[in-house]
């Protein structure tokens, strides 16, 4: 299943790529995750999501695929397994970070691959709620930056 989502942050480029590379920076901004590694091009931890009437807790790893500095793009490619058995998760996400003035334009594509349970709710719901899980991650993302975390 194929997603894109933009979103703004008001900080130079510079400032947001540093901080997209940092996993300990950026993951108490994702709603539901929790860091419990980070090592080089590679971390560790679990993510909580309601999807309708399910609730999911995947544990699972990440990797930093590609980072190309120069075009401010990163691949990550990231899987788990949900802790009750109801399924796997798998995701490649592309970030790309483009300079807005003062601002960065962030624009994610993510391929996600759902199994189990979450895969019958439907590509609808997983969209919506993968909509509001990004946005959230954004505005925090944005406040973090701008608290002078920079």
């Amino acid at each position: 299943m194929q997603m894109q989502h933009h979103f703004t942050v008001p900080v130079p480029v510079d400032v947001a790529w540093k901080a997209l590379l940092d996993p300990e920076r950026v993951a108490p901004c994702m709603p539901g995750a929790t860091l419990t590694k980070a090592e080089g091009n590679e971390f560790a931890g679990s993510v909580k999501v309601k999807l309708g009437p399910v609730t999911l807790l995947y544990k699972g790893t990440g990797t930093f695929k590609e980072v190309d500095e120069a075009g401010r793009r990163v691949v990550i490619d990231a899987s788990g397994k949900d802790s009750r058995g109801n399924g796997t998760a798998s995701a490649s996400v592309t970030a790309t970070l483009q300079p807005e003035g003062e601002s960065t334009a962030v624009t994610v594509d993510t391929d996600l691959k759902v199994t189990g349970k979450p895969a019958q709710l439907g590509r609808g719901l997983i969209s919506e709620v993968g909509g509001k899980i990004l946005n959230q991650f954004a505005t925090c993302l944005a406040e973090k930056l701008q608290g002078g975390e920079g």
